[in-house]
């Protein structure tokens, strides 16, 4: 049981499976606002325009605070997944940052005559058999 929650929770928290879940939130979320626009700004204006209906200025600032509200409902449940999701990121160690390794020290060193590259010990260079100056 306990490899069975172990495979589930891997499953679960995959970067996949996640992002499709917020993509489904946001698109329901997002539907919200297109309801919104076409029930109270394109139905109204069509509306009047043949002639069915006739809208008060109280009406029309019925329908702008109901689109803005649903606008702001978007906003926040798009706050509250980014919050989430960050959380649910660093819960599966996907916000550590790698630590670097620290730089090794050369291996190797610049003829100072024909400036190939020799090994740190050597005393003579390989490629113009030049003797290397004591380095202090």
């Amino acid at each position: 049981m306990k490899k069975f929650i172990e495979e589930f929770r891997a499953f679960a928290l995959r970067g996949n499976v996640m992002d499709m879940a917020v993509g489904v939130i946001i698109g329901g979320a997002f539907s919200g606002i297109v309801t919104s626009l076409t029930d109270n700004f394109i139905n109204p204006v069509l509306n009047m325009c043949t002639g069915h209906e006739m809208y008060t200025l109280q009406d029309m600032a019925g329908f702008v605070s109901s689109f803005l509200s649903s606008v702001v409902n978007f906003v926040i449940m798009a706050f509250i997944l980014f919050c989430l999701m960050k959380v649910v990121n660093k819960a599966a160690g996907l916000g550590k940052k790698k630590e670097e390794a620290p730089l090794a020290a050369p291996a190797v060193k610049m003829c100072p005559f024909c400036k190939s590259e020799i090994p740190l010990e050597a005393t003579r260079c390989r490629f113009c058999t030049s003797q290397m100056p004591e380095e202090e």
